[in-house]
C-alpha cells in the first residue's frame, strides 16, 4: 500500500526511541504537513505563514498538538481580540490555519493518531469547531472606520508625488526619476485598479491598444498577468480597459515610457553586445 506524502511513517522511523520526543515529533507533523499543503498546489508564501502561526500557538498552549484542547484555542482567539486587537479578517485567518493543521492531523490517512498514542498515550483532536469560530458571512470584512478617500485627498496625494519628482529634478539630485516612476506607479494603481503585487509586476508589453477607443493609442489596455490566484491555481489573467475618466492616468504612463530618456549605460562594465529584449516587449525603464 502506498503511503501518503504526509504520512508519519515518512518523517519517523518506526519503533526509535527519540532523543527528543516532544520536538521531533512536532517538527514531522509540520514537515508533513509542509508536503501535503504543497501537494494542494498552495504557495510557499501560505505554507510558511501558516506554519508561522501554528508555532505561535504551540508556544502560546505550551504543549504538543497531541495535548491541545478547545480551551487552548478559546484562550488564543481571546488573546488576540482583546489584548492584540487583531482585525474580524485576520482571526477568521487563525481560525482556518489551526482547524486545517488539526484536520491533518486527525485524518486516519496520515497515521498521526495512532502514532501519538503510541508515543505520548493520547492523540491530537479538532479544537476548532463551530462553537469556537467565526464565520466568514459576507464579502467585505475591512474595519468601518477605513473609508475611500476623497477626491479632494486624493488630489493632494498625486499632487504630493508629483511635487517630490519635481523637487528631486530641480535641484538638480540623483535618483529624481524614482520619484517619477513612484508618482506614476500610484496613478497607475489606481487608474487601472491594480493589486499591489499586479502593478510591481507590471511591464511595458503587458499595455495593448484598444481598437473600440483609438484616442488612448498604445495605453487602450493593461493586461495584468499576475492576479490574485484562486486557491492552488496559478497567477489569474485578467485585462483592464482604459475609462475616458482616467486619461490623466495615460498621458503621466506615456510621459514615463516615451519622453522620459532611457538610463545610461554602466561605464565600468560596458556591455558586449545589444541588451536581449522579449520579442514584441520594448525595454524597460
Amino acid at each position: 500500500m502506498r503511503v501518503s506524502e504526509g504520512a508519519a511513517g515518512l518523517h519517523l522511523v518506526q519503533d526509535v526511541p527519540l532523543l527528543h520526543p516532544e520536538e521531533q515529533v512536532f517538527q514531522a507533523m509540520l514537515d508533513g504537513w509542509r508536503n501535503q499543503q504543497l501537494a494542494r498546489n498552495l504557495s510557499f508564501g501560505t505554507v510558511e505563514s501558516r506554519e508561522r502561526l501554528v508555532r505561535r500557538f504551540r508556544h502560546f498552549a505550551d504543549a504538543g498538538p497531541w495535548a491541545w484542547a478547545a480551551a487552548d484555542a478559546d484562550e488564543f482567539f481571546t488573546d488576540a481580540r482583546a489584548v492584540k486587537n487583531v482585525s474580524h479578517s485576520t482571526l477568521l485567518g487563525y481560525q482556518t490555519t489551526l482547524r486545517q493543521f488539526c484536520s491533518y492531523l486527525t485524518d486516519p490517512h496520515y497515521g498521526w493518531p495512532a502514532e501519538c498514542e503510541k508515543r505520548f498515550g493520547t492523540h491530537p483532536i479538532q479544537i476548532c469547531t463551530e462553537w469556537n469560530t467565526g464565520r466568514h458571512v459576507q464579502e467585505a470584512m475591512g474595519r468601518p472606520g477605513r473609508r475611500a478617500l476623497t477626491h479632494d485627498e486624493l488630489q493632494a496625494v498625486f499632487d504630493y508625488a508629483d511635487d517630490r519628482a519635481e523637487a528631486a529634478q530641480s535641484s538638480g539630485r540623483k535618483g529624481w526619476t524614482s520619484a517619477f516612476r513612484d508618482s506614476v506607479l500610484l496613478k497607475t494603481a489606481y487608474a487601472w485598479g491594480l493589486r499591489r503585487n499586479e502593478v510591481a509586476r507590471l511591464e511595458l508589453c503587458d499595455l495593448a491598444s484598444n481598437p473600440k477607443a483609438p484616442e488612448f493609442g498604445h495605453y487602450g489596455i493593461v493586461r495584468v498577468r499576475f492576479g490574485k490566484a484562486m486557491r492552488g491555481s496559478p497567477p489569474k489573467r485578467r485585462s483592464v480597459l482604459t475609462a475616458p475618466l482616467f486619461d490623466w492616468a495615460v498621458d503621466s504612463l506615456r510621459q514615463w515610457t516615451e519622453e522620459l530618456p532611457p538610463p545610461s549605460p554602466p561605464t565600468a562594465t560596458p556591455p558586449s553586445g545589444p541588451p536581449s529584449v522579449a520579442p514584441g516587449c520594448p525595454p524597460a525603464r
